[in-house]
């Protein structure tokens, strides 16, 4: 096993309709705190997230998405959060919600090369 690490990674879900707990997959966070890496990748899928439920706010929701991104890359721009340990801010991205941007449960793995586990999930998962 060479240089293989442990990582974690939670897959995002806009949940439109909190109460039905019907979701739609838009994006994946992958974290290891061997390989000091914390990232994550979206994607809106207009037409999908209009056909799933007429209300969604999608600037928001962008907007939301846009701060988790800065609070990942530990900017200032995430705010207090962003200026956190790795392993704080994913626990506090991956922590449990009862809003319309939720995350799965924490799923581990091993892997040499987290950028391109990040790339796989999000293929596997939201595309």
């Amino acid at each position: 096993m060479q240089d293989k690490r442990s990582y974690e990674f939670v897959v995002i879900r806009v949940v439109p309709k909190v109460e039905r707990e019907e979701f739609i997959n838009v994006g994946v966070i992958v974290f290891s705190k061997p390989k000091k890496y914390l990232a994550m990748k979206y994607h809106l899928d207009h037409e999908r997230l209009l056909a799933f439920s007429e209300d969604i706010d999608i600037d928001l929701l962008q907007e939301h998405l846009q701060a988790w991104e800065a609070i990942c890359a530990g900017t200032a721009s995430g705010g207090p959060i962003g200026a956190q340990e790795q392993p704080y801010r994913f626990r506090w991205l991956a922590a449990n919600r009862s809003t319309i941007l939720q995350t799965s449960r924490v799923h581990p793995g091993i892997c040499t090369e987290p950028g391109d586990v990040l790339e796989d999930l999000f293929k596997r998962y939201v595309l």
